[in-house]
């Protein structure tokens, strides 16, 4: 068992997770969103972003182009709650919508490199 690899795979298992965690519940309701766990989301995308630095292959390349993805829309998610809760007034349903729709399309780049990773695994026992 490559231990790098499982690191990898939890790591990208886990912003995934979280990023549904969070996005689950109604669109415009702030009550059915956590502010930690989007930072949380955020957190572990980032570190599953660094993790796919080394890999030199196509597949790697794709690999790294979705989670940048996912972590350019995690922090824009991010961005817009702290601004919203901050300088804004507080969360409306606005904001909150802006924020799960954001996190939602995280999710989808999140749901690629799942798949990516799953094909790789498969193709590797060819």
């Amino acid at each position: 068992m490559n231990f790098e690899k499982v690191v990898f795979g939890f790591f990208i298992t886990l912003s995934l997770t979280l990023n549904f965690g969070f996005w689950t519940g109604s669109i415009n309701d702030p009550e059915d969103h956590n502010g930690i766990e989007l930072a949380a989301a955020l957190v572990v995308s980032l570190i599953a972003t660094v993790l796919k630095f080394g890999d030199r292959t196509q597949i790697g390349a794709v690999h790294l182009a979705t989670s940048l993805v996912a972590d350019v829309q995690l922090l824009v998610a991010c961005g817009i709650w702290v601004w919203a809760s901050q300088a804004a007034g507080g969360m409306s349903s606005h904001y909150i919508a802006l924020v799960v729709s954001m996190s939602g399309g995280a999710l989808v780049a999140n749901v690629i490199s799942v798949i990516l990773m799953i094909s790789e695994i498969l193709q590797y026992r060819r």
